[in-house]
């Protein structure tokens, strides 16, 4: 089997195994449903890892047309793959959270009625992300874009009987449609001015275009590679979540778990980052998109953070907290230090996917109650939940060892060591948000696993508002009974978060070398060392995984993680007075508030955006329609119409002496001009 071959089978067997559960699940089944599409995405891993492999050994990547779609001027539209180590890493991470999502969907979603259509969307949405990963040209990115994008609402959306899901699948979508006007914009520019919409063709002619400008208004130049890189930038600040278009994520957590870590910690959100790190030869050469991105990225990093904080819905704390992390992504690329991005979205997307599925399995053992202040003392109940939660904790506030630690301090250090007007703030914006993501890490830990058991004191099914996340409305009480007690989940959810975290916990020791210092990005991944020198920086001071390690534990960021796990430990474990307190103080200043409201950007959105497109719509419509078109331009007519034909019908009287009349007029009318012309002549 050739390699060409190989690369056409990794995106089309969740294809196909999409294509079977969607269009004949009801003729197959429940089992041949889950069973075709496993098989479709664990053969796209298998090959994945074989592809990896194959060019960590010396392999030529490969850069290739499969089909063109069409021609345009002399401009061609084709499908084709770009297979290198960065497309490769991200075909593995892709696949194999996937496989997992799948396997722990069995036991997730085995009540649910709609079991074949989430099968089917989950491997169309694996799918469509590896077409995106794999693209060599723009249009085929912009098709997987796209792709990810619908998929994800119909998941968002999947229990659509929930007013609440709906309303969340219409944000996700229209918000990222804004993202996605101005993606499309800067590929209309590239288009425009590099004449061509092959990666290759238009990186190799970035450098002569360095210089030039292009004129937006009258007397207003700005330069070409700054606007395409800043409009590229808001299609992934739509994608991956990045302030002021983040408001989307957290209200996605309505889908079922499942798609909460394959779309929101492992994916679709890190898309975004993927693109950015792709298109790192033409955001070299604008120091100002740079610099957008890295302020873009830190305001999310840090201020997101803090919603983490105040959340009480356990998928929601996690929502925030990968805002979060896509925020110190997002940083690490305006650093340009690219292949720190990429190597964090890594590590990130086994730790996240495992938090998220960890949240699962809790919900499911409390029988779908979501609220963390209704659990406690898990720990003894759900062993394996509890010691994977954990790990996948520690790797997130940066322990060192752990994968996350190696990815996090990375983005630290890069941002120190950058030259932007606004590494600044960022490096104060990712040191403070250590301690939070610490402190709202080990809240929720401490309140899920560990204290008082608080389900026993309710002794009764609660009905919260936002615990309404059962399957069927009618199937399932919310919250446990008097006499239920949590159980640990079954094997085929707790497997996959046994897989998941042996990566949180290892895959940054080994990989960290290679991929930062190594050769691994050598010819993807494009940085200007003289501009931008942070890469170097690290280079020269970088002695092995195990210094780093040693060297972090006298480091600001490990004392502030360290900082953030003893305060949440003596807020929720020793003194709860201590956060009641608090929260009285800060509610009385008003804080409190503007943390729930989410510093009041849904406000903004509906009220002023939605509901000022809801205004213009009807001044367009009762002004433009009912007045001009169908008032003076439809009926207008009309009545114009009506008038002539009433004047006519008047002359109309049949009486012969009337017509009579009327001719001798005319006759004595036409004998008039005739003899007056006549009289002119002479």
């Amino acid at each position: 089997m050739d390699m060409k071959s190989i690369y056409l089978l990794i995106p089309l067997a969740p294809l196909a195994g999409a294509l079977i559960a969607g269009l004949f699940g009801w003729l197959i089944g429940r089992r041949a449903a889950h069973c075709v599409t496993i098989a479709g995405v664990a053969t796209a891993f298998g090959l994945s890892a074989y592809v990896l492999n194959y060019l960590l050994n010396g392999g030529e990547s490969f850069n290739g047309t499969v089909y063109t779609w069409l021609t345009v001027n002399g401009v061609d539209l084709n499908v084709g793959f770009l297979v290198d180590n960065l497309t490769a890493m991200m075909m593995c991470v892709v696949t194999f959270v996937s496989l997992m999502v799948h396997l722990y969907t069995i036991g997730y979603m085995h009540e649910d009625p709609g079991y074949q259509r989430f099968f089917s969307y989950i491997s169309l949405f694996t799918f469509s992300m590896l077409m995106l990963v794999m693209s060599n040209n723009f249009v085929q990115l912009f098709f997987g874009w796209e792709a990810v994008g619908l998929v994800s609402y119909l998941l968002i959306g999947f229990w659509f009987k929930r007013p609440t899901a709906t309303f969340a699948n219409l944000k996700a979508f229209l918000v990222n449609r804004v993202g996605d006007f101005g993606f499309l914009l800067g590929i209309g520019l590239v288009l425009a001015h590099f004449g061509s919409l092959d990666y290759a063709e238009v990186f190799a002619k970035a450098p002569e275009l360095k210089d030039a400008t292009v004129t937006l208004f009258p007397g207003a130049t700005w330069s070409l590679m700054t606007v395409t890189c800043i409009l590229l930038f808001i299609g992934a600040m739509g994608k991956s979540a990045q302030f002021p278009l983040h408001v989307w994520l957290p209200d996605s957590m309505e889908g079922p778990t499942p798609i909460s870590a394959l779309i929101h910690a492992a994916t679709m959100v890190t898309a975004g980052i993927f693109m950015v790190s792709r298109m790192s030869p033409l955001f070299e050469m604008s120091e100002t998109a740079l610099n957008f991105v890295l302020v873009i990225g830190a305001i999310t990093a840090l201020f997101m953070g803090f919603l983490g904080i105040i959340q009480n819905d356990i998928k929601r704390v996690v929502a925030y907290s990968t805002l979060s992390q896509l925020g110190y992504m997002t940083v690490a690329l305006g650093a340009s230090a690219y292949s720190v991005a990429v190597f964090h979205l890594m590590t990130h997307a086994f730790f996240k996917a495992l938090l998220f599925l960890g949240a699962g399995s809790v919900i499911m053992g409390m029988h779908h109650d979501q609220d963390i202040r209704n659990m406690g003392g898990l720990r003894k109940y759900m062993p394996i939940t509890w010691i994977t939660s954990l790990l996948g904790s520690l790797a997130l506030i940066g322990t060192p060892f752990l994968s996350g630690f190696y990815s996090k301090d990375s983005i630290i250090e890069a941002v120190h060591a950058s030259h932007l007007p606004g590494a600044g703030f960022a490096y104060f914006a990712v040191v403070a948000g250590v301690f939070v993501t610490a402190f709202y890490s080990f809240r929720m830990y401490f309140l899920v696993f560990h204290g008082k058991e608080q389900w026993m004191q309710k002794g009764h099914g609660h009905d919260h508002a936002h615990d309404d996340h059962s399957h069927d409305e009618d199937e399932h009480h919310h919250g446990l009974g008097p006499n239920d007690k949590p159980h640990e989940s079954p094997w085929v959810v707790t497997l996959p978060l046994v897989l998941l975290a042996i990566p949180s916990v290892l895959i940054g020791y080994f990989a960290i070398e290679p991929m930062l210092y190594g050769n691994f990005f050598e010819g993807v991944i494009f940085v200007n060392h003289e501009l931008h020198p942070a890469m170097e920086v690290m280079k020269e001071e970088f002695h092995g995984a195990v210094g780093m390690a040693l060297h972090s534990l006298s480091t600001l960021p490990f004392w502030l993680a360290l900082g953030g796990v003893v305060t949440a430990y003596v807020f929720y474990m020793v003194k709860p007075a201590i956060p009641a307190a608090l929260d009285r103080f800060f509610t009385s200043i008003g804080i409190k508030k503007l943390l729930e409201e989410k510093y009041y950007m849904d406000h903004l959105y509906i009220n002023v955006f939605a509901a000022g497109g809801r205004a213009l719509g009807t001044v367009l419509w009762k002004v433009g329609d009912t007045l001009l078109i169908d008032g003076l331009v439809v009926n207008g007519t009309a009545k114009l119409v009506g008038l002539f034909s009433n004047l006519t019908r008047r002359i109309q009287s049949g009486y012969i002496y009337h017509y009579a009349f009327a001719m001798i007029l005319g006759a004595l009318l036409l004998l008039t001009i005739w003899l007056g012309g006549l009289l002119q002549v002479q």
